[in-house]
């Protein structure tokens, strides 16, 4: 079985906007977001955005930051995605919290 792998990362204040769309078929394992301070106001989202279509388009995690420093999505079981879609890590972050976020994933053969 193939190591989960560190596909994107970055810290920054403003908005938070990552794009996840490896060139191999992949499983989402784990998406971590770290605030230095509670009071991120906006919810924080990870949705897929799928090759097949619109209509395949789905949120697959919602978290209002209102009152958050740390979040760790670890969905039940690896979500598996086709070389195409694309994972889209979202937060408006409209109190300008500065952040880090990573996203981990595992190639799929």
């Amino acid at each position: 079985m193939a190591k989960p792998i560190l596909y994107k990362a970055t810290a920054a204040t403003g908005a938070l906007a990552l794009d996840i769309a490896p060139d191999w078929d992949f499983e989402l394992m784990e998406v971590r977001v770290h605030l230095n301070a509670a009071g991120g106001a906006g919810d924080l989202t990870v949705t897929l955005d799928a090759l097949a279509g619109a209509e395949y388009d789905a949120v697959l995690f919602k978290q209002d930051m209102t009152a958050v420093t740390d979040i760790e999505y670890i969905p039940a079981q690896p979500m598996q995605f086709a070389r195409g879609d694309k994972l889209a890590v979202a937060w408006p972050n409209a109190g300008n919290k500065t952040y880090g976020a990573e996203v981990y994933v595992r190639k799929v053969y």
